[in-house]
């Protein structure tokens, strides 16, 4: 069990429910905009990018290359990976089929591009 589950309380499911009643990307950029600094936010994105880069593979030297975050920041993450909740490798098998569709639609779109 995950630190955060050990330390649940109403107010962190009342956050939740509030996260899991958003509609869309935009309503997530309205909320989180009031919630978190830009920079927080910005961590956070780096840090689901590293799991994503992980999951596929990637090695520590290849993920320091692409995103701006530190050594102890990957290990961190690669154990939440491996031995953590399953949160990461959850939401991240979830988005894969969007991932695919939209892949699919920009290979589309390039095909109907006129060459000259």
């Amino acid at each position: 069990m995950s630190n955060i589950e050990n330390n649940r309380s109403g107010a962190i499911d009342q956050l939740f429910r509030g996260i899991l009643s958003l509609r869309n990307v935009d309503e997530c950029y309205q909320f989180f905009s009031d919630l978190l600094t830009v920079q927080e936010l910005t961590s956070f994105a780096h840090r689901f990018e590293v799991a994503k880069l992980l999951a596929g593979g990637s090695t520590y030297d290849r993920v320091r290359e692409q995103v701006p975050v530190s050594s102890s920041t990957i290990t961190r993450i690669n154990t939440e990976l491996r031995y953590g909740s399953g949160g990461y490798q959850m939401v991240l098998d979830r988005l894969e089929p969007e991932e695919k569709e939209r892949r699919a639609a920009i290979l589309e779109s390039l095909r109907n591009l006129p060459f000259a």
